[in-house]
Formats: structure tokens, sequence, C-alpha cells
């Protein structure tokens, strides 16, 4: 007698927390082996492809009647804010806020090194941010030509996130890496890429229209205003970038590796 068919697998049943967490261990030990080449390119095609987020932000208060506090285009832009962070994850570049959570739970369970985080970290961001750089060159050097944005809109999408108290990005940045955190978790529970798609919308949207600083796609926001406005400064960059990128450091790592890592070998699944 034939032996039957394998039952098959519900798709809609939730993975258990243990499998979700083994998955992030085997990915993010599988990162910090990766070559120092391989993380640099993937890093900076990440840097680049995030900042079609903003550049579509910018388009949107090219075009819309309204501007930031309007509800309508509040959405809108929170929508647009997406498409980069689209492009990075789904496409599996390499995401400085995604390790924030992904590459510190292998630490946790004795798998990786504080050494091997930091490498990987450093490599990471470091591809970012040029790749950032070269994208925010290439759109203030071409776009404004093509006429379906302003520079205006660069320097107004930048005064968005440098105008606030120094706490205020420490304290708004612990969020934003809360969320990316969030986001690394929910991405490897999901099974489908139509979820995976979902779950990038609704929290870098929340993000977006939070206002809320990503150290990564914010540091595209802030060069475009820094290369367009006087009213930015090189330190205002800087306060940005340093403080935004410490706040996403903790936040993805207290918030959610520390703490998901916590419950799920003390029993949560």
């Amino acid at each position: 007698m034939p032996d039957s068919p394998p039952e098959p697998v519900d798709s809609d049943q939730p993975k258990p927390s243990r499998s979700i967490l083994d998955e992030l261990i085997e990915t993010g030990v599988h990162e910090m082996n990766r070559e120092r080449s391989g993380l640099l390119l993937s890093g900076l095609s990440a840097g680049l492809d995030i900042g079609f987020g903003p550049l579509l932000m910018a388009v949107v208060l090219t075009l819309s009647a309204g501007g930031f506090g309007d509800l309508t285009t509040e959405l809108l832009l929170a929508s647009v804010y997406s498409v980069g962070f689209m492009f990075v994850i789904i496409g599996r570049s390499e995401l400085f806020t995604e390790h924030t959570t992904l590459a510190v739970i292998p630490v946790l369970d004795g798998q990786a090194s504080v050494r091997q985080l930091a490498r990987l970290w450093g490599l990471v961001y470091l591809g970012n941010l040029v790749g950032g750089f070269l994208f925010t060159l290439l759109v203030v050097l071409l776009m404004p030509g093509l006429g379906v944005v302003e520079t205006a809109a660069f320097e107004e999408i930048a005064l968005k996130l440098v105008t606030h108290e120094l706490q205020w990005l420490f304290i708004a940045g612990v969020f934003a890496g809360w969320l990316m955190g969030l986001l690394a978790w929910l991405i490897t529970a999901a099974q489908e890429t139509t979820s995976r798609l979902i779950l990038i919308l609704i929290v870098t949207g929340a993000i977006g229209i939070l206002h809320l600083p990503h150290s990564i796609a914010g540091n595209v926001e802030v060069l475009f205003g820094l290369f367009v406005s006087p009213a930015i400064t090189v330190v205002d960059y800087l306060a940005f970038l340093v403080l935004a990128t410490i706040g996403n450091a903790v936040g993805g790592a207290v918030f959610v590796a520390l703490l998901k890592y916590g419950h799920v070998v003390r029993g949560g699944s």
C-alpha cells in the first residue's frame, strides 16, 4: 500500500515564538560571518534604495495642496515613506536599524561575540550612510530639473527632523529603533510576501506619521536639507545622526532583542 501524501502545512498557523527566535539567531549568525565586502555592498545598496522614500515625500509635498499637519498629506507622506523600506527589506539588503535587534540576539544567545556585533554594525552602518549620501547627491543634482520636485520640499522635510530639542532626538530615536526591531521580529514571523509588505507599510508608516528619527532614512532626509538650505548646518546634521543612531540602537536592542529573547527562553512560547 503506497504511503499517504504528507499533510499540507497550514500557512495560517502562526509560528511559535521559539521558531521565530531560532530563525533570527540563524540569520544573525549568517550575516556576521559574511565577507566584509559583501556586507559593505549590501549596506550601500540599502542606503541607496531607502532614499526613494524621502524622495517621494518631497514629490508629495511639492504636488500636494496641503502640507505637514494636513491629514490627507500626512497619510500620503507616511505611505510613500514606507516605499524605501519595502525595497530594502523585501530585497534583502542590510539595514543598520534591523540589525539593532537581528544581530544582538545571537550575542545574547552566546553564539556570537560583541566584537562580531561591532564589526557587522560598523560595516552595514558605513555602507548605509555612503549609499544615502550618493543617492542624495544624485537627487539634488538631477531631480529639480525634471520639474517634479521643488527644493523647498527638501528643506521642509529636513527641518521637521532637526528643529527639536536634542533630548527629543534621542527619545524619539529610541521609539523608531523599537519599531524597527519589532518589524524585524514580525517579518520573520510572517510567512508570505504580501503579509510582509503590509507589516512594512504599517510599522514604517507609523515612524513616518510620527516623524520619528530613523538614522538611515533620516540621513537622506537631513542631507537633502543640508545640500539645499542655509537654514540647516553641518552641526544640525551631525547632532541628528549621532542622537538618532544611539536612540535607534537602544530601542532595537533593549525593547525588542533583550525583552523578546528573555521571554522566549524563559518559556514564553
